[in-house]
């Protein structure tokens, strides 16, 4: 689909440095926020109900978490029409990132390649701006907030107990806030963070996790768990059968890959683009298969969020059919701009 956006982007944008560009893009969209928050972009937000693990949304469509890492622009997302807005990934301590630059396009592909390293204020400043807005809203309604936590890169990933440790670090300071919660262990840029993918390391983690967050709140805040789309077949099935056994409410699939199998992009290109996990077009089929494997497994007893490779109405339309209860996007909406979350919705309410 061609217009002024597409046009602007390939023409224009594509020579601006992405992470300048990104946080450009950002600050006009909360600029933004209080006139589309207001009468005048009433009409941004579709609604469509569906009701995930005990929540009410809007609408089954997301902006998935990376966009909005430290929890700045989430009403002025939430009016372009996202039904829920996952900030994050926030880290129990705050840090830098990798080394810039850390951020590429493959316009050929529709996609992304990043290596940002959890770039974040920390759980307790989040949890401050969180709180702030809160007081600030005064019980108006918004989009429904996922926070996202991720492991602190200088904790060491074979140090079980220091990752359990700054998980609920992260958990104490941010479930008072959440409407729900998702453990992010599936990041290819922080060193050994996948490794914890693994079941035997995954469910303690998340055992940790679901008995803070009930410590530290008076209601049962929901938790999931994100995985990459690069787990053998055999893992996505062991990963599913964990979930309902410690009782998680959901599983987010997926993350980014680390392939660049089947890429359109010229070789030089990708590999200029360097390590990092790849998002975009590219993920379509193995997100979808992904979704498709969990869901035989888990039913109607977990809620599926499915994210990768997510770019029309149609797209949407295919998770849903394939079990998704959610949806998210997070590189369509860069590649395609602001109307690209009513588009796509457009679709998923011709269902």
């Amino acid at each position: 689909m061609s217009g002024p956006y597409r046009i602007l982007f390939d023409r224009v944008l594509t020579r601006i440095d992405p992470e300048q560009a990104h946080h450009a893009a950002f600050s006009a969209i909360r600029a933004a926020g209080p006139v589309l928050g207001g009468k005048a972009g009433a009409g941004l937000r579709v609604t469509d109900p569906v009701v995930a693990f005990g929540l009410t949304f809007a609408n089954r469509l997301g902006l998935a978490a990376g966009f909005d890492k430290n929890a700045v622009g989430i009403d002025a997302l939430g009016a372009l029409g996202f039904g829920h807005v996952e900030i994050g990934t926030v880290t129990g301590h705050a840090q830098p990132g990798n080394p810039k630059p850390r951020l590429f396009r493959l316009p050929e592909d529709r996609a992304v390649v990043n290596r940002m390293g959890f770039n974040n204020e920390g759980a307790e400043a989040v949890a401050q701006r969180l709180a702030a807005r809160a007081a600030r809203r005064l019980g108006r309604p918004g989009p429904i907030l996922g926070v996202n936590i991720g492991k602190t890169k200088v904790v060491p990933d074979d140090d079980l107990a220091a990752v359990i440790g700054d998980y609920e670090f992260s958990t104490r300071a941010l479930a008072p806030h959440a409407d729900y919660l998702v453990v992010n262990v599936s990041s290819p840029n922080t060193p050994g963070l996948r490794n914890l993918q693994a079941v035997e390391k995954l469910e303690p983690i998340l055992t940790a996790v679901r008995r803070t967050a009930d410590q530290v709140t008076t209601r049962r805040v929901p938790l999931l768990v994100k995985i990459a789309p690069d787990l053998a077949d055999e893992d996505v099935v062991d990963v599913a059968k964990m979930a309902l056994a410690v009782e998680l409410d959901g599983i987010t699939a997926t993350n980014t890959t680390i392939s660049r199998a089947g890429l359109s992009s010229p070789a030089e290109k990708v590999e200029a683009a360097g390590a990092g996990g790849l998002s975009g077009a590219p993920l379509r089929e193995r997100s979808l298969e992904v979704l498709r494997q969990l869901k035989a497994v888990v039913g109607d007893d977990l809620a599926l969020v499915s994210v990768g490779g997510i770019t029309t109405g149609a797209d949407a339309l295919a998770r849903v059919e394939a079990g998704a209860t959610l949806v998210q996007g997070y590189t369509a909406f860069i590649y395609e701009g602001a109307l690209w979350p009513r588009r796509v919705l457009k679709g998923l309410a011709g269902r």
